[in-house]
């Protein structure tokens, strides 16, 4: 059972989603906060450097954003020259270009960005210059891949490009081409403001919390809707109508006494899921470390001694650890390159067994999580991408 928890007050948007009880994904919004991550602006090249293959743009932030020439060649593949050109021969210091942000800005580091621009709608992503179709690998059933693939090709027009998203499983013609028509309207006024802005703008924001939600995490799927807030709550209603009049789930105001956070249990698991320190039920523990490179994860026996060998306990934690890590991955939003030192395993079949745990586990995950595989070293590397 899926339930979604938003909490509402004037100084902060919760939210958090619940599987069988147990919390796998949060988010925050406050209200004065800026979302950069997915935002569009026209920018101004200040510098190239060609050492780096890169260059920084400004696009009206306190810092810099830094764009590499993959993210400035096309992004059709068969597009790019075969031999990648010096970025000094496509970009020039004072040149003006559209770009979107891949990755908020951390640290001392500011925002990347790309050339290639997308933008997501209820059942696809909209990429008005990729031309070509992708279709999320969630997507198994191979007829329906094909079904979805024709009525895109039936739809888009020369140059365009969509990635068709899980949720569009059993959508008909209709519901994809209005999702298409919207976005293209979308894009259409991010055009129109371009060539009327002053350098550096911005042109577009995705949408704020609430909006996003009721696109992207509130499907069949989900079965209650929980608001602590009434007027936010009749909100997200005339919102769900609108957008999904087909959800059959359940949207209810909380208006008990206990808060609603501590009432769902989310208040204790978002105490104990930040820590270094995650201990297992069975009392093995994980240790995360997270820099700006990559995430280690440290898995370790702890308390448990198990009851049969050394093998069978260690592959026992393991697998629980396999199970665990990715709820942990969704739930603090952990991205890019990801490496688990699992307990040292003899038996091939052992580590088959971790690894078919880990993958069934990610297949929940909303965001595109690659098991790489073992290194040489028995360390399992993972990468996740941004949601």
């Amino acid at each position: 059972m899926k339930q979604l928890i938003i909490h509402c007050a004037p100084e902060l948007t919760q939210a958090a989603l619940l599987e069988d009880g147990r919390l796998v994904e949060y988010d925050t919004q406050y209200p004065l906060e800026s979302q950069r991550a997915g935002s569009i602006y026209m920018g101004r090249i200040v510098n190239v450097l060609p050492g780096m293959q890169a260059a920084f743009v400004d696009i009206g932030l306190a810092k810099n954003a830094f764009l590499y020439i993959d993210d400035l060649l096309p992004v059709h593949v068969d597009k790019q020259p075969k031999i990648k050109p010096s970025i000094t021969d496509i970009a020039e210091v004072g040149q003006m270009l559209m770009v979107q942000v891949s990755k908020d800005p951390q640290g001392t580091k500011g925002a990347r960005v790309t050339t290639h621009v997308s933008i997501p709608g209820r059942w696809i992503v909209y990429m008005p210059d990729a031309d070509y179709i992708a279709i999320s690998r969630k997507i198994d059933l191979e007829a329906e891949r094909q079904r979805l693939k024709q009525l895109a090709e039936g739809n888009l027009m020369p140059g365009e490009g969509v990635i068709i998203r899980t949720g569009a499983i059993g959508q008909s013609e209709e519901a994809i081409r209005d999702d298409l028509q919207n976005l293209r309207d979308v894009w259409s006024t991010i055009l129109a403001k371009r060539d009327e802005t002053h350098v550096p703008a911005q042109l577009y924001q995705d949408l704020d919390l609430l909006p996003k939600l009721a696109r992207d995490v509130i499907s069949d799927e989900v079965q209650e809707v929980w608001m602590s807030n009434n007027k936010v709550f009749e909100e997200m209603r005339t919102l769900l109508r609108k957008q999904q009049p087909g959800w059959r789930g359940r949207i209810a105001f909380y208006d008990r006494r206990t808060p609603m956070f501590d009432h769902f249990g989310v208040t204790e698991e978002l105490n104990q899921s930040f820590r270094r320190k995650i201990w297992l039920p069975s009392g093995g523990y994980l240790i995360i470390d997270q820099t700006e490179a990559l995430t280690v994860i440290d898995v370790n026996t702890g308390r448990y001694t198990g009851s049969i060998d050394l093998e069978q306990t260690v592959t026992d934690i393991n697998r629980e650890a396999a199970i665990e890590i990715p709820r942990l991955l969704r739930l603090r939003n952990l991205r890019g390159i990801i490496i688990v030192d699992f307990i040292d395993m003899h038996a091939e079949d052992n580590r088959a067994k971790v690894m078919a745990n880990m993958a069934e586990a990610v297949r929940k995950d909303r965001s595109k999580t690659t098991i790489v595989g073992w290194t040489k070293l028995g360390l399992l590397e993972m990468t996740r991408k941004r949601k």
